[in-house]
């Protein structure tokens, strides 16, 4: 498993006016945490895109527990728990940053796609980087 840990303050741009994070806003976090994961492991988006394949989201999901306020410092939990065949699933676990509880999980699906737009197979700098990294944890 690879798994990175991504701390996100809350701010007031977030939040509903209740001061609860706006449901959308999670998706965004997990895009960033994302992101940061790959680079984590040295798998930066433009690397990847430098060499003509994209990952678009096909599938996304998030069950809401609690809500994150205003202020809060969380950390959006992100990780890869298997090596993509076709598809690449990523999950992720917002929690406080004390851990106490889990406030929301969900995850993405990506397809592996070329510039002109086709799918294609993984490409190889991705499970190579992968198997590698999941083999030193």
């Amino acid at each position: 498993m690879i798994r990175f840990d991504y701390p996100v303050k809350v701010y007031y741009k977030d939040v509903d006016q209740m001061g609860i994070v706006y449901y959308s806003r999670y998706f965004e976090y997990f895009e960033a945490a994302r992101t940061e994961l790959f680079n984590s492991i040295g798998l930066d988006v433009t690397t990847i895109e430098n060499q003509g394949i994209y990952l678009p989201v096909i599938t996304s999901h998030c069950d809401y527990k609690k809500g994150a306020k205003f202020e809060q410092e969380i950390i959006v939990e992100t990780s890869i728990s298997e090596l993509p065949k076709a598809r690449l699933k990523i999950e992720y676990f917002v929690h406080p940053k004390i851990r106490e509880q889990t406030l929301v999980t969900g995850y993405t699906i990506h397809a592996f796609m070329k510039k002109s737009g086709r799918p294609t197979k993984v490409p190889e700098i991705i499970l190579k980087t992968l198997k590698e990294k999941m083999e030193t944890i």
